[in-house]
């Protein structure tokens, strides 16, 4: 996402790194260039206007005068705008009481069934807390069916009573979630192709026959500028308490993200980033800021790593690196770890300077990956821990077992010597980090 107006962004900002000093002349350049790019990101232009104004005025101010590097200064004007737009500071769900109850509301067709499903994900997994969903649109064919779908995948409860009154079910679901310790209670709701009267009658009566804690918008972030008159429709009669953006893995230019705040003071609180079930985040300002900026985020990677690696594995494996007895077991291990994390090309784009030094371009084929694995895995663990002993014979039997060819086991068997030398090197303060 965003990965247009980052470009455009970073581009501007890298000349007038290149000034000595800040003037009137040159910002009036750069500015021009960060408003073309913010427009073309479908960014509102009330918005835009604004945001290059505050920009300008500071950069021109007396602290950019006679700061000892302008260009890095203007950066951090840039950021700190930026951030400002985007909500200033992450904000949190608010839950009061158990079970805190989430509704979940939006046009057909937003994702809010799959979003409830990614919510109750995220919550079981990185809040350890134990979430109910219920099945309140009783409607829209089948949607009932997908949200019992989506649960038995996860492994997460759901609450339906099939297509009776709304009202009632949610009431009695809240009553079901208490019995049963269910910390969070998420209602999928019904949507319509529009907003109209009948819908916002019917979710005002849900909102006044239960405490509600939160009341999300889930809205599709390629929808653009439309966005803006969605959420206040929607505000007008609820007032909603956050947005969750979905879609922003698509063809999108990120607009509505940079306008939604401050157009219609509802904050951003999630946003969909793939359409696998653990593919929603939490949205912070300040981190997606320093990414538009390709300044990586080194804490969502890190949070990555936190979910997904056995922390005991990779220590017993960073151990075995340190006394130099790293082997293909080893190696096969650390190969399972970081498949858990996901495509390694997006875990590349996290991190600081991707972009300048290329990362953002490489593309790592998983096929390829799935054939070293079936490599390693068709030796013997013998072979594993000693790959000396791997001559021709073996390496034969070793290609047809992985369905591969012998040039690509010695390839491999390259490879992972010069693995071992470096990490050698490393280990006896030869060679420095390329970094």
């Amino acid at each position: 996402m965003f990965e247009d107006l980052g470009d455009r962004l970073q581009n501007a900002i890298n000349k007038i790194k290149g000034y000595g000093m800040i003037t009137e002349d040159n910002i009036d350049s750069m500015m021009r260039e960060i408003r073309l790019a913010l427009l073309e990101a479908d960014v509102n232009y009330k918005v835009v206007k604004e945001f290059t104004n505050n920009v300008k005025e500071k950069a021109l101010g007396t602290e950019v005068k006679k700061s000892i590097n302008p260009g890095d200064m203007f950066v951090k004007i840039v950021k700190d705008e930026l951030v400002e737009l985007l909500g200033g500071e992450a904000s949190p769900l608010y839950v009061s009481g158990k079970p805190s109850v989430l509704m979940l509301v939006g046009l057909q067709g937003s994702g809010k069934t799959t979003t409830i499903a990614k919510l109750a994900n995220y919550l079981r997994k990185k809040e350890k807390k134990n979430p109910l969903m219920v099945a309140g649109d009783v409607y829209r064919p089948a949607a009932i069916d997908q949200l019992k779908q989506l649960g038995k995948e996860l492994n997460i409860a759901v609450y339906d009573e099939g297509k009776k009154d709304p009202v009632e079910i949610v009431k009695n679901a809240l009553e079901f979630a208490k019995e049963n310790k269910h910390d969070y209670v998420l209602i999928d709701t019904a949507g319509r192709l529009q907003i109209d009267e009948e819908l916002m009658n019917e979710l005002e009566n849900i909102s006044n026959a239960v405490k509600i804690d939160e009341t999300l918008l889930v809205i599709d972030s390629m929808m653009g500028q439309d966005a803006i008159n969605v959420i206040n429709g929607f505000n007008d009669k609820l007032n909603l308490t956050g947005v969750i953006l979905t879609k922003l893995d698509g063809d999108t230019r990120g607009g509505v993200a940079l306008s939604v705040r401050h157009l219609t003071n509802v904050p951003i609180k999630f946003i969909g980033v793939s359409e696998k079930m653990d593919g929603l985040d939490s949205f912070d300002p300040e981190r997606m800021a320093g990414r538009i900026l390709g300044m990586g985020d080194v804490i969502s990677l890190v949070e990555k790593a936190q979910e997904a690696i056995d922390e005991e594995e990779a220590e017993k494996t960073a151990k075995r690196m340190q006394e130099g007895k790293f082997d293909l077991e080893d190696f096969l291990s650390s190969m399972k770890q970081m498949r858990k994390l996901g495509p390694l090309e997006n875990l590349l784009k996290l991190m600081p300077g991707a972009k300048k030094a290329g990362l953002d371009k490489i593309k790592v084929d998983p096929k390829q990956i799935a054939r070293i694995e079936a490599i390693v895995l068709s030796m013997t663990p013998k072979e594993r821990r000693n790959p000396n002993i791997i001559k021709a014979s073996r390496k034969t039997r070793i290609a047809k077992g992985s369905g591969t060819s012998v040039q690509e086991v010695n390839k491999l068997l390259e490879q992972f010597e010069q693995m071992k030398k470096m990490l050698k090197q490393f280990r006896n303060g030869n060679l420095k980090m390329p970094f």
